[in-house]
């Protein structure tokens, strides 16, 4: 088997799970894009196996200590674990992410489910390119209604991978409906974005909601309104939900006809709304897509976190709440905690801490890959104001 020759000092030996160029010393065997390989060390002994792209940043990702090869028996036995870790945990397997990538010991496989049905992405080229293996243990082990091909990540490009989205097996389902927190959801799993439905969140919905009974509630970025449902289901008194896209309010109203509840749905760039604000919330969720896929672009991202934080700490009187959320694994925890401090400094607010916030159960974060930790989020109390 070919593979590489890892110099000293590379993170790998520190336990973490990828190689970089610049930490390699040498390849043997001509190793190509999307093989499987072995990894040794600069004294000859073995690290393990990885995958191996060297058009990718990330040029090999161990996935097993021993030798070990990428073929049906070991994807059916690896899902098999994946989703009887989450059974486990008490994670309903009908609605959950049964494969959160290395955090399953599957580098760049996602399979997430729903009611069923699954939605796959494929986002390094050695799973890529054996996307047909994968579909074939997933029909092995899990016997679903079909099966979606939605690689549509821009992460794809470093990979080298052209956006596909199809439809594997089964036929596709049109737009469904799920059930989450006891809220019916409809969900567009082959035209749908992202599917509308982040399972990531959906602990989170329920700890935010339980703070929000006889509250007015501003959810921002509220895509298919998850946040603002479930404070509406908890019993605020009133709830405002913001998005940019005219898709996501649609579905956001659509939502709330399904469930009986009542919110106010509004079309408009979130920035641009905090600013013209009145103050007449107790309550503001903030929730946006990732700011930053990169590093170069985390000052300019944080820049943006400032704003929102501070818009609306300046909406906020004493009593008032504020639950933010980041879900780009470059903001760390104490860089996005510091920049919440920072808002309150400048809006001239102190604030208590209520709870912090992760990703829920089925995204599993890998001790040695602090990369699968990526959600991180707070609910805050406004003490004192000037």
């Amino acid at each position: 088997m070919a593979g590489l020759i890892i110099a000293p000092r590379a993170r790998i030996f520190h336990g973490h799970e990828w190689v970089y160029a610049t930490e390699i010393k040498k390849s043997f065997g001509e190793p190509q894009p999307g093989d499987v390989i072995t990894l040794k060390d600069f004294r000859d002994r073995p690290l393990g196996t990885a995958i191996y792209n060297p058009q990718s940043q990330i040029v090999a990702r161990r996935f097993s200590r021993r030798r070990q090869d990428l073929d049906l028996d070991f994807f059916s036995r690896r899902i098999r674990q994946a989703v009887d870790y989450r059974i486990e945990r008490g994670i309903d397997p009908k609605l959950a992410r049964l494969v959160w990538s290395e955090s399953d010991g599957l580098p760049g496989l996602i399979v997430d489910a729903y009611e069923g049905h699954l939605v796959l992405q494929t986002l390094t080229l050695a799973m890529h390119l054996r996307r047909e293996i994968i579909l074939e243990a997933l029909i092995q082990t899990l016997d679903p209604k079909c099966v979606i091909l939605r690689n549509d990540s821009s992460s794809l490009k470093a990979e080298g991978i052209e956006p596909e989205i199809r439809v594997m097996h089964g036929v596709s389902p049109g737009v469904i409906r799920v059930t989450a927190n006891e809220m019916i959801f409809e969900v567009d799993l082959l035209d749908g974005q992202k599917t509308g439905l982040y399972l990531d969140q959906l602990q989170a919905h329920g700890e935010v909601a339980r703070w929000t009974q006889g509250k007015r509630v501003l959810d921002c970025f509220t895509n298919q309104g998850g946040f603002a449902l479930a404070c509406a289901k908890a019993g605020a008194a009133k709830v405002t939900a913001v998005d940019v896209s005219a898709v996501a309010c649609e579905a956001a109203r659509q939502n709330a006809t399904l469930n009986g509840l009542s919110i106010d749905v509004i079309e408009h760039n979130v920035f641009d709304f905090l600013k013209h604000a009145k103050p007449e919330y107790d309550c503001i969720i903030l929730d946006p897509p990732t700011f930053t896929r990169n590093k170069k672009s985390l000052v300019d991202a944080m820049r943006g976190y400032k704003e929102i934080h501070l818009r609306s700490l300046k909406l906020l009187e004493k009593g008032g709440l504020l639950s933010t959320f980041c879900c780009s694994h470059h903001a760390k925890r104490e860089l996005f905690l510091e920049n919440v401090l920072d808002a309150s400094v400048d809006a001239k607010k102190s604030l208590r801490w209520l709870m912090d916030h992760h990703q829920r159960a089925d995204h599993p974060v890998l001790v040695s890959l602090p990369e699968t930790g990526y959600l991180k989020g707070f609910t805050m109390q406004v003490i004192a104001t000037r």
